[in-house]
């Protein structure tokens, strides 16, 4: 069980993701995206304190999901709980994807940072980069502007390439 920093939790949600899906958005962001649908999110003291295994509990009361996503503020600030709850609900069977402001490319190299290589490798799709106000499209599924990638990260990791999903 890991605390973690949370601005809220939507139980069931069909565009943030594919399938129903289960949204946890942490609390804290350091990108502040002009225009970002999330910014009560930026303020890391913000937001409100929960544990991974009361998130776990609420994930397997409904049967239905497909799976998990993560959204922000932003989930690599604090990997280590993000972790434990992909692992958990991986042993679920169910599938986890996350939103990040990083690019793929840089998440990758930071090999110093165990703990968002540990998230990165229990993550199964990835929307990366930050949002753009003045490439925001309404047309795009899953990603708010038109710089920003779904990225299959299984894929990526293997072929050291993104793979796009």
């Amino acid at each position: 069980m890991s605390k973690i920093k949370l601005s809220g939790i939507i139980e069931e949600s069909i565009v943030d993701g594919p399938g129903i899906r289960f949204v946890i958005f942490s609390q804290g962001c350091p990108h502040h995206c002009k225009g970002c649908h999330n910014p009560q999110t930026f303020d890391p003291t913000g937001g409100y304190e929960d544990d991974t295994n009361n998130i776990i509990m609420k994930i397997k009361k409904n049967p239905l999901l497909k799976g998990v996503t993560f959204s922000g503020g932003e989930p690599f600030l604090q990997a280590e709980a993000f972790t434990e709850l992909a692992r958990e609900i991986h042993s679920l069977g169910l599938d986890v994807m996350s939103y990040t402001g990083y690019v793929f490319e840089d998440l990758i190299v930071r090999k110093e940072n165990i703990a968002w290589q540990n998230l990165l490798h229990n993550i199964d799709i990835l929307i990366d980069g930050p949002f753009l106000l003045e490439k925001k499209s309404l047309l795009l599924k899953f990603r708010g502007s038109e710089n920003q990638r779904i990225i299959n990260v299984n894929e990526s990791l293997k072929s050291n390439k993104i793979v796009l999903f």
